[in-house]
């Protein structure tokens, strides 16, 4: 309700505010796509839909329900700009009706709904009270709703109500008593009296706010036109009568007001639309409801003239940026044990996979969501080849797997040495090509250069197989110690030798 009604100030009781009328807008009307697009919940079937909201639409005329939705049931079309009911006879299966929030001022054209039971008029401008005497036929209506019309406010609105519409059971939400009911027809015809008078001074005060927004629309109209000329003569006096000295600082001048008048202007006519009351009228709330509309384009119309500038993905050194424009959660992991890094996007559960457009790269994965771009700078280099997209049918999270190549990324920075560092630099270039290359040194020692002591051979040893004979021959010295040593010795056949 907010977005359509003027905000209250400090004026008279039932005053608002106003703009004025503005021309040459296209009506909204009710669509065959407008109403399919609403049957979703019955297969895009709108000869068979028993249930259709058209609410917050802007719709300003009702047609063609009663020719393509025959067998409708429940129908919302509160919050939009209808000014009259019609086209809905046809609905004899239709139980329950909501125009609340609209523009209509007479209840009509509802006899047709044999089935209605309950019907919503709240916060419109219906002033005929006696049009509520048209809801006799409707045998099954049990609740009506008129709160926030102009007719509430009538002497005996209530009772008049009651008694008119024997089958009623609930009026604005309270239910209706029998002793209610009973007063209510007791006094009936001094009622239907006092609510014909109140009725006619209401509907010449209707005339009146009618003739008056038109008079004062045309004079708008009239005193901008007024204006516009005016500015353009008198800048047309001043560029002949001004002294050529002064030309240019005028023309200056000139320049800075035009640049500012724009913006002066747009918030002055936004505060003297704000600030300006009039009645609450029908006429009233179509040119809140048109002003905020033009707001709306205007608005859209800037951000088309501004495009947004592209997102950098790779700059122009060829480094590679990390960007989540969908604002996604993810998480990077190594897997060691397969060698493969596994990257988990948590894409929306009930988003389409058509919608999703996966690209690896061997330094970085990038992942196109609906448009957005999804990018990540990978640790070590990945085969892409190779690489895997899955997509978990409980979660809807995609999850890639690349496996991995040999080595890691190492992004190299490039220095400037001074003079100096280069020449030392061009000296040890046979030393950086040795270390450059992976293939161990090992160092060469010449064998006749060993000079360490052979604890091996310190002891000469004899050989198992050599007898007494031949090892006496090998070392005499020690045959002949051996000679001295044993002279007198007796060797016994039967004493078996000592080890």
């Amino acid at each position: 309700m907010l977005q359509y009604f003027p905000q209250r100030l400090n004026a008279a009781p039932g005053r608002f505010l106003r703009q004025r009328l503005t021309t040459g807008r296209k009506m909204v009307l009710i669509t065959e796509d407008m109403v399919r697009r609403r049957a979703e919940h019955n297969e895009c079937e709108i000869f068979s839909l028993e249930e259709v909201s058209l609410h917050q639409q802007d719709i300003e005329r009702i047609e063609h329900i009663d020719r393509w939705c025959r067998d409708l049931r429940i129908l919302y079309l509160q919050n939009n700009l209808v000014p009259r009911i019609e086209n809905l006879g046809r609905l004899k299966k239709l139980e329950y009706l909501n125009l609340a929030l609209n523009n209509i001022e007479v209840i009509e054209n509802l006899e047709g709904c044999e089935s209605l039971q309950k019907l919503d008029l709240t916060v419109n401008f219906v002033g005929r009270l006696s049009s509520v005497e048209s809801l006799k036929h409707n045998i099954h209506l049990a609740e009506l709703f008129v709160v926030g019309n102009p007719c509430t406010e009538f002497e005996g609105y209530r009772q008049f109500v009651v008694a008119s519409l024997p089958q009623l059971k609930w009026l604005d939400g309270t239910e209706i008593s029998r002793s209610e009911r009973i007063r209510a027809s007791q006094g009936l015809q001094e009622v239907k009296r006092q609510v014909w008078e109140q009725e006619k001074e209401y509907l010449k005060r209707r005339a009146r706010e009618k003739e008056e927004t038109q008079r004062k629309a045309a004079g708008e109209e009239k005193g901008s036109e007024e204006r516009s000329e005016g500015c353009d003569g008198r800048r047309c006096t001043d560029d002949n009568n001004t002294a050529p000295v002064l030309e240019e600082n005028k023309e200056n001048q000139e320049v800075e007001e035009n640049l500012r008048k724009p913006d002066l202007d747009e918030e002055q006519r936004e505060r003297e639309f704000w600030h300006t009351p009039c009645s609450f009228t029908p006429e009233s709330r179509l040119e809140a409801h048109r002003h905020l509309e033009e707001k709306r384009k205007a608005k859209e119309k800037e951000k088309e003239k501004k495009p947004k500038a592209p997102r950098t993905l790779i700059t122009a050194d060829g480094r590679v940026m990390n960007v989540n424009e969908p604002k996604l959660d993810f998480c990077l992991t190594e897997d060691e044990e397969n060698n493969t890094i596994v990257l988990d996007l948590a894409v929306y559960r009930h988003m389409d996979t058509s919608l999703i457009d996966v690209d690896v790269q061997p330094t970085y994965a990038r992942v196109n969501v609906k448009g957005k771009i999804f990018q990540m700078v990978l640790p070590a280099e990945v085969k892409p080849d190779s690489s895997t997209a899955q997509r978990s049918q409980t979660t809807g999270h995609l999850v890639l797997t690349m496996p991995r190549a040999e080595g890691e990324i190492k992004v190299t920075k490039t220095v400037l040495h001074p003079p100096r560092a280069r020449q030392t630099r061009r000296s040890s270039s046979s030393e950086d090509n040795k270390r450059k290359t992976n293939i161990p040194e090992r160092l060469e020692v010449d064998p006749s250069k060993h000079t360490a002591i052979d604890l091996a051979n310190i002891v000469p040893r004899q050989s198992t197989k050599a007898g007494p004979l031949e090892a006496s021959r090998m070392n005499p010295a020690a045959t002949s110690g051996h000679s001295s040593s044993s002279e007198g010795f007796v060797d016994d056949p039967d004493i078996p030798p000592l080890i």
